[in-house]
C-alpha cells in the first residue's frame, strides 16, 4: 500500500464538476493499493497517519497528529501509484490490486480512519475526479507498506 499524504489547510474532490468531499485543516491521501495488500496493512497505515506528528506546536516543531489537532483527511483512491515508469513510455499496473480488491481495501482504509476519530471525506472510486487542495507547509510525505512504514 502506498499513500502519498499531503498537509493541507484545505482540499476537495469533485467528478464532473459535481462536489464529492472537502475539509478544512488536515491531510490528503492519496491512496495506492497493491495486489498483494490486506486488511492489515489498511488498518497499520490508517494508525499511522492519523498519529503522524506532522503539525506545527505552539513552538513552530512538528510535534501535533491529525489526532491531536480534530483534523480531518480526503481520501483519495490513486492507483497510479503502482504505475512502473521502467520500461518504455507508458507505465504497466500490474502490481495494482485489482478493482475489486482495491475498492474493498480503500472502504476499509477509510473505516479505519473513522474508527480512529477523524473525520473522512472521499472520492469515488475509479472515477476520473479533480482534486484540489491548499498545501500547508508545504508537507508531503510518501508511505510505503513494503517499507513498513
Amino acid at each position: 500500500m502506498r499513500a502519498v499524504v499531503q498537509r493541507v489547510s484545505s482540499a476537495a474532490v469533485s467528478e464532473a464538476g459535481m462536489a464529492l468531499g472537502a475539509i478544512g485543516r488536515g491531510v490528503v491521501v492519496l491512496l495506492g493499493i497493491h495486489r498483494h495488500d490486506s486488511e492489515r496493512e489498511c488498518d497499520r497505515l490508517a494508525e499511522k497517519i492519523v498519529n503522524l506528528r506532522i503539525f506545527p506546536d505552539q513552538h513552530g516543531k512538528m510535534n501535533r497528529s491529525l489526532a491531536d489537532l480534530n483534523g480531518e483527511m480526503l481520501i483519495v483512491s490513486q492507483f497510479t501509484l503502482y504505475g512502473d515508469c521502467r520500461k518504455g513510455r507508458r507505465p504497466g499496473y500490474s502490481e495494482a490490486a485489482s478493482p475489486d480488491r482495491a475498492e474493498a481495501l480503500y472502504d476499509r482504509f477509510i473505516g479505519a480512519v473513522e474508527r480512529l476519530g477523524i473525520t473522512a471525506a472521499t472520492g469515488r472510486f475509479q472515477a476520473a475526479m479533480e482534486v484540489s487542495l491548499t498545501n500547508d507547509g508545504p508537507v508531503t510525505l510518501l508511505l510505503d507498506s513494503a517499507g513498513t512504514f
